[in-house]
């Protein structure tokens, strides 16, 4: 928790104990922490220099916690200091990148990133620098980032960035694809289902794109696109799939039927999952149902709506606003 003014693990745990005891001396604190004595001086020496411990003056080798509201209170205000000065740095940077890049040469437009590691790195700076905006084409193939590893798409929608995803059928069938595909929409995202995407694709705020430049099986590489005719075409790739695919919903699967001879949670999900493409057997692997309870499920829909076959189930389900185009 304290890991924003300058403390490790180590050194917050021995200011947490110090200030529980008051004072101690070295020797008690290192027990009490587990440590070796010298690793326990090393971190009171580092809790002096930030001002949150001092040593006794009427008995040497023992240490004193500063009071926390004032010692905290005094890094607290210094890191605020520094991150305002970050902050103007940062603005008179772009705006001296804007006006030199007013008429940016054509190498300048573009860059490649080369190597699993750089390329992830880049991909998670892509996400963390938007502000409104990311839009994705995802495959069912990922190479150097996962949906578990992808911790920048957390970060960005606690910040208020709307996600946009469209994802591959394929992505469903994997053993975290349904989880994956949850929590996105748990957390406000739009997620939609098609076929086959052209190529993986991320685009945020509409200024920055990244694009896969080797093939399944090669080094990763990647094409850092900035605002250029380039940037605008991928945004347009990116539009035109996300019209032609279906909109995903998940829902807490068993949840009770609601009242007036509507679908229930679990029927909508069961709807959603086979227009998205998958059988039904592949929809009750995923929901944990039966087989029989999926068809039966899908027999009482077509019941309701007054209709003998899928495709007619399926134009209903949009024309009663069960599910959204």
């Amino acid at each position: 928790m304290l890991g924003a003014i300058g403390l490790d693990e180590g050194q917050e745990s021995a200011y947490r104990a110090l200030v529980a005891l008051g004072a101690a001396e070295v020797p008690d604190l290192a027990h009490r922490l587990t440590l070796p004595v010298p690793h326990t001086e090393r971190a009171l020496r580092h809790l002096e220099r930030h001002g949150l411990a001092a040593q006794s003056s009427a008995r040497p080798g023992r240490w004193v916690a500063a009071p926390p509201g004032v010692a905290l209170g005094a890094l607290l205000t210094q890191q605020r200091h520094e991150l305002e000065q970050a902050e103007l740095a940062a603005a008179l940077l772009a705006e001296e990148y804007r006006v030199e890049a007013s008429e940016p040469a054509v190498h300048d437009l573009v860059e490649v990133v080369q190597g699993a590691s750089a390329v992830a790195h880049r991909f998670h700076q892509i996400q963390l620098g938007a502000e409104k905006e990311v839009c994705a084409l995802v495959t069912g193939r990922p190479q150097v980032v996962t949906g578990t590893d992808n911790e920048a798409e957390d970060r960005a929608s606690v910040r208020g960035v709307d996600y946009r995803v469209v994802i591959e059928r394929e992505v469903l069938t994997l053993p975290s694809g349904i989880r994956e595909a949850s929590t996105a929409l748990a957390r406000g995202e739009q997620v939609r289902v098609t076929a086959q995407v052209p190529t993986k694709l991320v685009i945020a705020d509409r200024t920055l794109a990244m694009v896969p430049l080797t093939a399944r099986g090669a080094e990763p590489a990647a094409l850092v696109v900035h605002a250029s005719g380039l940037l605008e075409s991928l945004t347009g790739l990116f539009e035109a799939v996300w019209r032609e695919s279906l909109p995903l919903r998940l829902g807490a699967a068993g949840s009770a039927e609601e009242a007036g001879g509507s679908p229930d949670a679990t029927d909508l999900e069961i709807l959603s999952l086979l227009l998205a493409g998958m059988t039904d057997a592949s929809v009750a692997k995923h929901l944990e149902l039966g087989l029989r309870t999926v068809q039966r499920r899908v027999k009482g829909l077509m019941e309701l709506s007054g209709v003998t076959t899928r495709l007619q189930l399926g134009w209903h389900a949009y024309e009663r606003g069960w599910v959204a185009r």
